[in-house]
């Protein structure tokens, strides 16, 4: 395990959903800055938004059900010398309104952080419709925009922080349900920097928001069948910390990517493009496989569509019989 700060994992770790790091995370900035201003479409409570709106009324405003609106409201904010939150669901938002994130945020360089909860199948029940896949891919490619998933809800109150004093427009990927909290206070977070969660010299594992515990959970079983998994958490999807994953693939020779997104286009793409160009090797991406989710529990989704630890410590192993 790395020196830093992690939570016990052996032990039964608590769980929260990553949005409520959020919901606190904005809270506090907002007592930090006058300037943090928050604005949502017509789920404040489900975004943790509330917090906010309950100690900050007058710098609050809620939008409705108008997607487009809202983050073009975030960029007049933004042009005003405002520190802008607007927060959907991630299948609305980036999902409805990629086009005004793109003219109205990022072709201008307004720093609006758009915050998409309720991403991934762990959404559950709600189905296809609302598990938000494609919102990785959709965001990563824009100019100027950063990505960022955290890992758990601790981070996630990190993450908000930073972004409240980051200059550049910023998409923050929530899941809903609740997950296991893997870091501590201590843990450190910076925009920009992946993380060595576990050290190994036999394969690396790079993952990002919750699939992070189902990638620990692997490297504990891989280490029990010889092999040593190098578990790297890329809470910030772009800009990417190349330094840090090349570092690991050259000493491991092979990779496995994991995220709770499609498997094209997302992190999985991401490393395979860096890989292509510095350091070609042999790799399996862990997501979803050009098919939409489906309605169900959040774990049966996590194992069905082979999102878990169980199918990450599987790609590990034939990854390895590869190189």
């Amino acid at each position: 395990m790395s020196n830093l700060y992690l939570a016990d994992l052996s032990g039964e770790l608590q769980q929260e959903p990553i949005r409520k790091g959020f919901g606190r995370g904005l809270l506090e900035a907002g007592k930090r800055n006058e300037n943090v201003v928050a604005a949502c479409a017509d789920l404040t409570e489900s975004t943790q938004m509330h917090l906010f709106k309950e100690q900050f009324p007058e710098r609050f405003v809620e939008i409705g059900v108008a997607e487009q609106n809202l983050v073009t409201v975030g960029s007049g904010l933004a042009a005003m010398g405002k520190i802008p939150f607007v927060s959907s669901y991630a299948a609305f938002s980036p999902g409805r309104n990629w086009e005004q994130i793109r003219t109205t945020i990022c072709l201008n360089e307004m720093p609006v952080r758009v915050v998409g909860s309720h991403a991934g199948v762990s959404v559950g029940p709600d189905g296809a419709t609302h598990q938000m896949l494609e919102d990785i891919a959709l965001m990563r490619v824009l100019p100027h925009m950063v990505v960022i998933c955290p890992g758990d809800s601790l981070e996630a109150e990190k993450v908000t922080l930073a972004l409240a004093e980051d200059k550049r427009p910023a998409y923050l990927r929530l899941a809903r349900e609740a997950t296991p909290i893997i870091t501590t206070a201590k843990t450190p977070f910076e925009i920009g920097k992946a993380y060595v969660y576990n050290a190994g010299a036999d394969v690396t594992i790079i993952t990002t928001g919750s699939m992070t515990y189902q990638a620990l959970a692997a490297a504990e079983k891989l280490y029990k069948d010889g092999i040593e998994a190098e578990v790297i958490h890329v809470p910030t999807i772009k800009p990417l910390d190349r330094e840090t994953i090349l570092k690991s693939v050259r000493k491991t020779r092979c990779v496995v990517t994991a995220e709770e997104a499609q498997a094209a286009g997302g992190l999985g793409g991401a490393i395979a493009e860096l890989l292509a160009d510095e350091c070609p090797a042999p790799m399996v991406r862990i997501g979803m496989k050009d098919r939409f989710g489906e309605s169900g529990a959040p774990n049966e989704l996590l194992e069905y569509f082979g999102l878990d630890a169980k199918h990450i410590r599987l790609a590990a192993h034939h990854v390895v019989d590869r190189k």
